[in-house]
């Protein structure tokens, strides 16, 4: 099968040739043009005999003769704006800085994986000369992405607009991949400043060193490698919207400067002193618990309460098992080519998705996705995922949780382990789907696609125990809690 191109040009500068040779070949399959230089001074030759045909730059750290730190100051005089991404085999924050300070789009360390390299590129690519770091897109509307019927999802979809046109600080909380940038941009799409820019950054992806330049920006000469002055995220979003992923990493000494420009809507450059004014909606996201976080004094209480006006917690996807099939059909529609006919999701795949328990939640489905759309395999994406939840069932350190099921121990004669995998998964799509219809266990089988009468055989069989009248007590403080969401968190 031939791979399409895109039409753009990487500029590979390695002295390996193993590495060379998988870096040539991975662009390729990407759909990349490639050139190839195994040192800094062909590098060079290539750029200024191939002109604007190079899209970005592959630039290994360490070359002979002068190192790619050397050879990336010169790129810069002959194409300030080309993207460049250091590659190298032994990584430290201090390489990291000197490369993004000297001029460096992004890093990556050896061994480069496919993935990596594919996300790094689309993210170099996007970024503009004033922007090398910052993720900056056109927002477009999301409407779509909450797909499902769980009343949780259900209760904060309604809740967008308002929230959306509130211009409060909004504070998102939720497990890695559950979709919280989805609704950031969902919220920035629903306000007014829908048509101004939506930035984000990822304060765990840089080093702290990092950060703050990146939020602020700098004046020329404020540190070594500050060669001209660059606007900081604040001043690309006047007007528009910040996400701060993974809030949570950032480093203490920063959380005081940001909580000035949140309090004041006014900063100053590193190395600089004029004050700068700016109107920018700040959200945060991340996956930590905040309060344990203000309890060993890694999190400023004062910055949680200015973020914290507005908080949604998106529920892990395990907790929405009735949306997993949906979600996977709305990704497949998504992803599928025009022209190309449907994958269609089969009764024993959708059995194989309920079973599992989705540890990267909605980023870890549409992978399992696109591996079915380039696969078109549907039993065997099926049999993958079954395998990888007996795996993670199997091992010793597996939950107990499940009613009826011991723990397996490596001295169990293997199809017993297998059984007692089977029954463990069995225990939890049933619990799932139990817990998913508020213990409706007619609704149950149904979402389970079983007979009613099979599925109490089967919670009699695994000693899953009828907890409707528990939870049914405690249905109406729950209910007390939905409505209390609607002033303020939820």
């Amino acid at each position: 099968m031939q791979i399409p191109k895109n039409g753009r040009t990487i500029l590979v500068g390695e002295d390996e040739l193993e590495v060379r040779a998988y870096l040539d070949m991975a662009l390729k399959c990407l759909g990349y043009e490639v050139e190839l230089a195994q040192d800094g001074n062909e590098v060079l030759a290539c750029l200024q005999s191939s002109g604007s045909k190079i899209s970005a730059i592959l630039l290994d750290i360490t070359m002979p003769n002068r190192s790619g730190i050397e050879i990336l100051g010169e790129i810069h005089q002959i194409a300030s704006d080309l993207p460049v991404i250091i590659v190298s085999a032994a990584s430290s924050p201090l390489d990291v800085v000197t490369a993004m300070k000297n001029g460096a789009t992004d890093f990556l360390s050896k061994p480069v994986t496919l993935d990596d390299l594919h996300n790094t590129i689309t993210r170099a690519l996007e970024m503009t000369a004033r922007d090398n770091v910052v993720e900056v897109r056109n927002t477009e509307t999301v409407t779509g992405s909450f797909v499902g019927k769980n009343p949780r999802m259900r209760e904060i979809h309604a809740l967008i607009g308002q929230i959306g046109w509130s211009e409060a600080p909004v504070l998102i909380q939720g497990e890695t991949g559950s979709g919280k940038e989805v609704l950031a941009r969902e919220l920035h799409a629903q306000s007014p400043r829908a048509n101004k820019l939506f930035v984000k950054l990822n304060c765990a992806a840089l080093p702290s060193e990092l950060v703050e330049s990146e939020l602020f920006g700098y004046e020329r000469g404020a540190f070594t490698g500050a060669f001209q002055k660059k606007a900081g995220m604040f001043e690309v979003a006047d007007g528009g919207t910040i996400l701060l992923d993974e809030i949570g990493d950032m480093d203490v000494r920063l959380q005081a400067k940001l909580l000035q420009v949140l309090q004041d809507q006014e900063f100053q450059r590193i190395g600089g002193k004029t004050t700068i004014k700016v109107d920018v909606r700040v959200m945060a996201a991340t996956h930590c618990d905040l309060e344990k976080a203000i309890a060993v004094r890694t999190f400023r209480e004062d910055l949680y309460y200015r973020l914290n006006v507005i908080n949604v917690h998106l529920p892990a996807l395990r907790e929405r098992p009735e949306d997993i099939v949906p979600l996977a059909e709305f990704i497949l529609n998504k992803h599928t080519p025009q022209n190309t006919p449907i994958v269609p999701v089969t009764g024993r795949l959708k059995e194989a998705m309920m079973a599992y328990r989705w540890p990267g939640n909605v980023r870890e489905l549409e992978n399992v996705v696109r591996r079915l759309l380039v696969l078109r395999d549907a039993d065997l994406v099926a049999r993958e995922l079954m395998a990888k939840a007996s795996r993670k069932l199997l091992l010793p350190t597996a939950s107990t949780d499940s009613p009826g099921v011991p723990q397996e121990t490596e001295a169990a004669p293997i199809l017993k382990q297998v059984i007692r995998a089977k029954h463990r998964a069995e225990t939890e799509a049933i619990l799932a789907a139990l817990q998913s219809t508020r213990w409706n266990r007619k609704q149950a089988a149904t979402l389970l696609e079983i007979d009613y009468k099979a599925l109490l055989y089967k919670m009699k069989k695994l000693g899953v125990e009828d907890q409707s009248s528990r939870f049914s007590a405690a249905a109406g403080s729950n209910g007390q809690d939905a409505m209390s969401a609607s002033s303020g968190s939820f």
